[in-house]
C-alpha cells in the first residue's frame, strides 16, 4: 500500500497537468510509455524466457496502439498493429517448433495480451480525454481505483475477518465491500466538486453505477494479478 501511496503521489500531478493543461496527445503519449512499461513487467513474470527481440516487439506495439488513438481512423491502425505483433510472436513460435526451446502457444497468447489486449484498454483514456469535458471522464477510473484500493486495504485492515480467497490470503469479504462502499462515495464526492466548480451536469445515479461497476472490476482485476502472480511463483 505504500508503494502505491508513493506513485500516486508522484504521479498525481503529472496527470494533472497533462489532463488540464496539455493537449491530448501528451496523454497518449504518457499513456504509451506506461503501456510498454506494463508489458515489459508481463513478460518479465509470464514468460521471462522470451527473447529479447520479441520483447521489444510486443513493447512497440503497446506503445503505438495508444498513439494512434489520437488519429481519425484509430480503429483501422489498430487491426494493422494486431496484425504486426502476431508476425514476431508466431515466427518465434514456428521456428522453436521441436527444439529445445521451444515457444509454447500459451507464451504466444501471453504476449498478445501483454501487447495488445492491455493497450486497447488502457488507450480508452486517450479517447475520453477527446471528448468534452474528457479530462473530467479520464479522472474517473483514477478516482475510483485509488479510493476503492485504500477503502478496501483500510477496511480489511481493521474489522476483516472472513478470507476472500486463497489467491491473496489478506485479502477478506469485508474489505472486499469495503472497497466497493468507498468508491461509491468517491464517485458522490467526485460529482458534488465537478458540480460546484463547473457548470456540468452531473448524473449522479450513473456515478452511483460507475462506482459499483468500477469497484467491482477494480478488485477482481486486483485478485486477478494474484493469481499470476501465485501461479508465476512471484508472489
Amino acid at each position: 500500500m505504500k508503494t502505491r501511496i508513493i506513485v500516486a503521489a508522484a504521479g498525481l500531478p503529472v496527470l494533472f497537468v497533462i489532463l488540464f493543461f496539455l493537449k491530448p496527445i501528451f496523454l497518449a503519449f504518457l499513456t504509451a510509455i506506461i503501456c510498454a512499461i506494463a508489458a515489459y513487467e508481463f513478460m518479465k513474470a509470464v514468460c521471462p524466457e522470451m527473447k529479447l527481440w520479441v520483447k521489444i516487439a510486443v513493447m512497440v506495439c503497446a506503445a503505438a496502439i495508444p498513439l494512434v488513438h489520437i488519429t481519425g481512423i484509430c480503429y483501422a491502425l489498430v487491426r494493422g498493429i494486431l496484425v504486426v505483433l502476431l508476425i514476431p510472436l508466431f515466427t518465434e513460435g514456428i521456428r522453436t517448433f521441436s527444439k529445445e526451446n521451444q515457444v509454447p502457444f500459451e507464451n504466444i497468447m501471453c504476449c498478445i495480451f501483454a501487447g495488445f489486449v492491455y493497450p486497447v484498454m488502457m488507450s480508452s483514456l486517450v479517447s475520453l480525454k477527446a471528448m468534452d469535458n474528457g479530462k473530467f471522464l479520464v479522472l474517473l477510473p483514477v478516482v475510483v481505483t485509488f479510493c476503492c484500493d485504500a477503502g478496501a486495504y483500510f477496511t480489511g485492515m481493521f474489522i476483516g475477518k472472513r478470507r476472500i480467497t486463497a489467491v491473496s490470503p489478506k485479502k477478506s469479504v469485508e474489505g472486499y465491500i469495503g472497497g466497493i462502499v468507498a468508491g461509491i462515495i468517491s464517485m458522490m464526492i467526485y460529482g458534488g466538486i465537478i458540480a460546484l466548480a463547473t457548470d456540468i451536469t452531473v448524473n449522479f445515479i450513473a456515478l452511483t453505477v460507475y462506482g459499483i461497476l468500477g469497484s467491482a472490476a477494480v478488485e477482481i482485476g486486483d485478485l486477478s494479478y494474484s493469481l499470476i502472480k501465485r501461479q508465476k511463483g512471484i508472489k
